[in-house]
């Protein structure tokens, strides 16, 4: 991607294996779109899993079984330490791919859907109530439809 006025840096770790993934140019536009305006730091990492490594970390951390989408973990760092990174998405490419075959969605469409929520939840948004869930829905809406890409919800 072409650097513009800002962009947030990205760190792309894939230890999924065979199954569609994204160009890094698709992961950094959508990155920026759901980013740029909504924080100060400058940098995440998007991890691409397997069902296993996804599985784990779903109990470890949200203690249910099985694979999940993707997961948002957001950094907080020690009090008087500054560090630009906002967190790690944690995405289980196979899952991912499965569900868009399933909602007869593109891949693209659904990465991207799934992509730009997770990077919402590391800013703050969450879906817990339905107030929140509409709010962070409509934003999520919007930002894809900035993109090119259908209504996720419909």
């Amino acid at each position: 991607m072409k650097p513009n006025k800002k962009q947030i840096k990205i760190t792309v770790q894939i230890i999924a294996r065979r199954p569609f993934i994204p160009s890094r140019y698709c992961l950094q536009r959508w990155t920026n779109k759901a980013l740029l305006d909504r924080t100060a730091l400058t940098a995440l990492t998007i991890r691409i899993v397997s069902k296993k490594e996804s599985a784990d970390l779903n109990l470890r951390f949200r203690h249910k079984e099985g694979p999940t989408n993707i997961l948002a973990f957001p950094f907080d760092p020690p009090p008087g330490i500054y560090s630009p990174l906002l967190g790690d998405l944690v995405i289980c490419a196979a899952l991912v791919n499965q569900e868009a075959k399933q909602q007869q969605k593109t891949h693209l469409a659904h990465w991207a859907h799934l992509l730009i929520h997770g990077c919402l939840h590391l800013v703050g948004y969450d879906h817990i109530n339905s107030k929140d869930a509409h709010h962070m829905e409509t934003l999520e809406i919007k930002l894809l439809e900035e993109l090119g890409y259908d209504n996720p919800y419909l």
